[in-house]
C-alpha cells in the first residue's frame, strides 16, 4: 500500500511538533510541515529535528514556497535550506506570477539551490494560482533543465481546473516524486469568485470515499506505490476533532480504508 503522509494542511493551527506528533500517534507513515520563513527560527528547526526523530518518521515535504512576482528569492531559499536542515524529500511551490518564463527561471534557480540536499523542487497547479491546470504546469516544467523539478497532483485541484485525468497517466513517472490525496464536493466554486474558491479548497475538502471526485481514476494514474501526502483541510473535520492527533487518526483510517478497497 501507498505510503501516506500527514499534510500540515490538515492541522493548521498547530506547529511543527504538534504536527509531527500527531502524525506518529495517528498512525501516519511520513508527515509534511509547513515553513513560514519569516517566522521560522533556528529554535523550530532544532526542536523539528528532535521530534522527528524521536517519532521515526520522514519528512515527505515542506511547504510552502509561493512565487509573486515581488516574492524575495531569499525568503524561498529559506524554505529550502529548512527542509534540508530536516531531511525533506520534497519542497511545495505554487505560483501567482503570471508571467510563465519568470516561474521557470524561479524553479530552475530553487532548483539549483536545491542540489545536494535530495529535496525536489514540486509544482502544484491550481485555479487559486497563475498554474491553472495540468497543461500550463507541463509547459513551464518543460522549461526547466534540472533533475530536481517535480510536479505535484492534487485532486481537488486536477477537478477544480477541468484537467484530464488520462493526461496525468501519461506523465513522465519521474516528475512525480509523491502527490497530494483527498476528497471533495461535486459542487464547484466560480473560478472567477477567489474567496469561494479559497474556501472550497481549505474549508471544504472530504475524506477519501465521502465526496464526488474520480479518485479511483486518479489513483489508477499515478506511478504505483509512490507517497500520498493527505492534504485534508477540512472545517467540519477541524471542528469535530479539536485534538490534532485524533484528527489525524480519523483522517489516516479513512485514506487506508479507501486504499485497501481499490488497490
Amino acid at each position: 500500500m501507498n505510503p501516506i503522509s500527514l499534510a500540515s494542511g490538515v492541522v493548521p493551527e498547530f506547529g511543527p511538533v504538534d504536527t509531527i506528533e500527531a502524525a506518529r500517534a495517528g498512525g501516519f507513515d511520513m508527515v509534511g510541515l509547513w515553513v513560514d520563513p519569516a517566522e521560522w527560527t533556528v529554535a523550530h528547526t532544532r526542536d523539528a529535528r528532535a521530534a522527528l526523530a524521536a517519532n521515526g518518521l520522514p519528512l515527505l515535504d515542506v511547504e510552502v514556497i509561493w512565487l509573486k512576482p515581488d516574492s524575495a528569492m531569499d525568503d524561498h531559499r529559506k524554505v529550502i535550506d529548512v527542509g534540508a536542515e530536516l531531511g525533506a524529500r520534497n519542497v511545495l511551490c505554487v505560483s501567482s506570477d503570471p508571467d510563465h518564463g519568470r516561474t521557470a527561471a524561479r524553479l530552475f534557480d530553487l532548483c539549483r539551490h536545491a542540489e545536494g540536499s535530495g529535496i525536489r523542487v514540486a509544482l502544484e497547479f491550481g485555479i487559486f494560482t497563475e498554474v491553472k491546470d495540468l497543461q500550463h504546469a507541463l509547459g513551464i516544467l518543460d522549461r526547466i533543465d534540472h533533475p530536481l523539478k517535480a510536479l505535484l497532483i492534487d485532486p481537488i485541484h486536477v477537478d477544480r481546473s477541468g484537467s484530464s485525468i488520462p493526461e496525468i497517466a501519461k506523465v513522465d513517472p519521474v516528475l512525480l516524486p509523491y502527490a497530494q490525496f483527498c476528497d471533495a464536493p461535486a459542487e464547484r466554486p466560480d473560478p472567477s469568485d477567489f474567496g469561494a474558491v479559497i474556501r472550497d479548497a481549505i474549508d471544504l475538502r472530504e475524506q477519501c470515499g465521502e465526496g464526488a471526485l474520480p479518485l479511483a481514476a486518479l489513483y489508477h494514474a499515478l506511478p504505483p506505490g509512490i507517497p500520498l501526502a493527505v492534504e485534508l483541510r477540512s472545517e467540519a473535520l477541524r471542528d469535530a476533532f479539536p485534538h490534532p492527533a485524533l484528527r489525524a487518526a480519523a483522517v489516516a483510517e479513512a485514506t487506508r480504508g479507501w486504499l485497501e478497497a481499490h488497490a
